[in-house]
């Protein structure tokens, strides 16, 4: 912990404070400036409203909390927050446009990864909260407005997915836009990443168009232009008092549980030692415990977007707001879900959105492979990122044989249907631990001795999955005509996923 704490390079100020909540002074500078910057986010939507001022004054308010926030937290080190994107301006000013997206992507996971291997030379091991976190989210930005200036200026609309459209630039960014939409105060620290059009439309209160769309239902501008001027943006307030007390019970659970599930007794012999049950009743425990500490800082950072008016994305049918356009993390669908495909989906979700708009929508194959590998590299370089995410590729596939092959023999009954619910709720928990130890984990040796000591079961029945349940079972479905099977799975789809379509569309 004390080289940790010398290679923190955040100020010290309150250091007094850190002592009084118990915390490391990396942590406890994290919590100050979230607060702070939940405070200051209420100004957007008051003397800073987009009626009130011009754009510019919100863009400079934004950026300027954001560099001090920055500073605070991370000290001298905040140098690289300006590094990095002043390097990728650079090359979309001077490359041009048909291949400015891809050189903006080399530079910026260039330059990420130097600090990610600075990090592991100098803080191996370590979980300081250093400049390598709001650097990732950075990067994110960058690379996606890249992308989006590719599409709007060198490609046609026609050659674009809907997506790809909505996102798309059309001209290059000021310097002023660009730094205000990097270095914006809520979502530095722990993002989510913000496309750059969204947050356009939010400085110059563009963001309530959507949402007049769904009071609506009609697109033409002419009716969007007189329903603005009598629609007006719901309070936050509700949805960011529910959200703070959230994420700060999470926070509580993993400050008061973790001390009793250590996370390197999963290097200890008598550790290996217990049985396989026990094994993996504890990685189980320990990861979802982990796991509280990302959902504080989402839920968190997700209530700081909603008060300066970010993440409102028009109203339910019963007429109630919603404030999760840019949720990074749908907790209950999480740890209820029951697939490896459903949890994925509800885990760091703005992360789920970039890797689709810059590798999953545009390549033409080996999409899972090449959409894994780019988040691999951008996590850094820790021999258990790369087992993790190895074993997502590997395990996303014979989740996908399992579901193709097993899962229709289920479907004769609703009693039928519970148990194979039951069986794939523990199976997913099962996997999404043995599949995410390493990721916290970090190391090499010891990541592959609980592997052995646990007989590579996991991987031996995704072996199975992957190569024998297709050549047993392809010819014994059950006989059911192709419209039946789609539509009772579609069925089976809203009713999992009613009430998540309208948060994460």
């Amino acid at each position: 912990m004390a080289d940790s704490l010398n290679y923190y390079d955040g100020f010290r100020t309150f250091s007094w404070f850190a002592d009084f909540i118990g915390l490391p002074i990396d942590q406890a500078n994290f919590v100050i400036t979230q607060f702070i910057a939940l405070l200051l986010a209420g100004l957007f939507r008051s003397s800073l409203s987009h009626k009130v001022v011009k754009p510019a004054t919100r863009h400079w308010f934004g950026l300027t909390i954001g560099l001090a926030l920055g500073y605070f937290c991370f000290g001298r080190q905040a140098v690289h927050l300006v590094g990095l994107p002043v390097f990728c301006y650079t090359a979309m000013r001077t490359q041009n446009a048909d291949c400015m997206q891809r050189a903006v992507l080399v530079v910026a996971l260039a330059y990420l990864s130097t600090i990610h291997i600075h990090r592991q030379l100098y803080d191996y091991g370590s979980y300081t909260l250093d400049i390598t976190g709001p650097l990732m989210v950075i990067t994110q930005k960058v690379t996606s407005l890249a992308y989006s200036l590719h599409d709007g200026l060198a490609r046609n609309k026609e050659e674009l997915t809907p997506l790809q459209r909505r996102q798309a630039v059309y001209k290059m960014p000021t310097m002023m836009e660009y730094f205000s939409y990097v270095f914006h105060f809520q979502a530095l620290m722990a993002g989510p990443v913000i496309f750059y059009r969204d947050y356009i439309d939010f400085i110059n209160g563009d963001h309530m168009k959507d949402a007049t769309k769904s009071l609506t239902g009609q697109n033409n501008e002419k009716t969007l232009e007189n329903v603005n001027e009598i629609v007006l943006e719901p309070s936050p307030m509700k949805i960011v008092v529910k959200k703070v007390i959230a994420s700060l019970m999470c926070a509580a659970l993993f400050v008061s549980l973790i001390p009793s599930f250590s996370i390197q007794k999963l290097k200890d012999d008598d550790f290996l030692q217990e049985s396989l049950f026990y094994k993996l009743w504890y990685i189980i425990v320990v990861t979802t415990l982990v796991r509280f500490k990302y959902y504080y800082a989402w839920i968190f950072a997700d209530a700081i977007c909603n008060n300066s008016g970010l993440g409102f994305d028009g109203y339910k049918e019963n007429g109630e707001p919603r404030w999760d356009k840019f949720a990074n993390i749908n907790v209950i669908q999480f740890e209820t879900s029951l697939s490896l495909r459903d949890c994925i989906t509800n885990w760091n979700m703005g992360t789920n959105r970039w890797l689709r708009s810059m590798v999953y929508d545009r390549v033409k194959r080996q999409k899972i492979l090449l959409t894994y590998a780019l988040s691999a590299l951008w996590h850094g370089f820790y021999p258990g990122y790369y087992f993790t995410f190895a074993n997502g590729v590997y395990f996303t596939l014979a989740s996908r044989n399992v579901r193709r092959y097993i899962r229709p023999f289920f479907l004769g009954s609703k009693n039928m249907k519970f148990i194979y619910d039951v069986i794939t709720f523990i199976s997913t928990r099962i996997i999404m631990a043995y599949i995410s130890f390493a990721f916290i984990l970090l190391e090499f040796l010891p990541s592959i001795r609980l592997y052995l000591y646990m007989y590579l079961l996991p991987h031996l029945f995704g072996l199975v999955a992957i190569v024998i349940l297709p050549y047993l079972l392809s010819s014994r479905l059950p006989e059911r005509s192709t419209e039946t099977s789609n539509k009772i799975s579609s069925e089976t789809s809203n009713v999992r996923n009613g009430n998540l379509k309208h948060k994460t569309m």
